[in-house]
Parts: C-alpha cells; sequence; structure tokens
C-alpha cells in the first residue's frame, strides 16, 4: 500500500477548505483516509494552516510521499524542515 500525504475538500459548494490526511494513494480524493493530520483554509486573509508536525513527520519518516501542494504547506509549518534535518544525521 502507498500512502501520500494529501488534500481532501470538505465544506459547502463554492466554498472549499481542506483537511490535510494520509490516505492510500489508489483511493479516491475525498475517499477514505488512514489519519487526519491538519487543516487548510485558503478563504481566510491570511490563509489558515493548522499542521500536527509530529503526525506529518511520522507518516513521512514511514515512507508517504507527499503531494505538491501538501509539501509546500508542510514547509510552511515547518515539518518538512525538521524532517530533512532528521533525515540528514
Amino acid at each position: 500500500m502507498t500512502v501520500k500525504l494529501r488534500l481532501t475538500r470538505v465544506g459547502k459548494k463554492k466554498q472549499p477548505h481542506y483537511r490535510v490526511v494520509a490516505a492510500d494513494s489508489h483511493r479516491s480524493r475525498d475517499g477514505r483516509f488512514i489519519e487526519i493530520l491538519g487543516q487548510y483554509n485558503p478563504r481566510t486573509e491570511p490563509s489558515t494552516l493548522t499542521i500536527d508536525n509530529e503526525k506529518a513527520i511520522k507518516w513521512l519518516q514511514q515512507g508517504a510521499q507527499p503531494t505538491e501542494r501538501v509539501r509546500k504547506l508542510l514547509e510552511i509549518s515547518g515539518a518538512w524542515a525538521e524532517f530533512t534535518a532528521s533525515k540528514a544525521k
């Protein structure tokens, strides 16, 4: 099973709000997921982002692959820097 860290859309029509989740790569975008890692709301000014960095790092160390957008969000939250620092040791 290949695990991906990706966004799932929640919220009303024309009012997107996203969850950052760990999910099987073969599942649909809004399908079943393994664990919720955080939330992202692009509609607020500035955009709000809450990510549990410990959970995200745990999944990255286990080999989960983030999507391009989630990787940028992890860089903003600081989880990506922690992961690469721990990997370099």
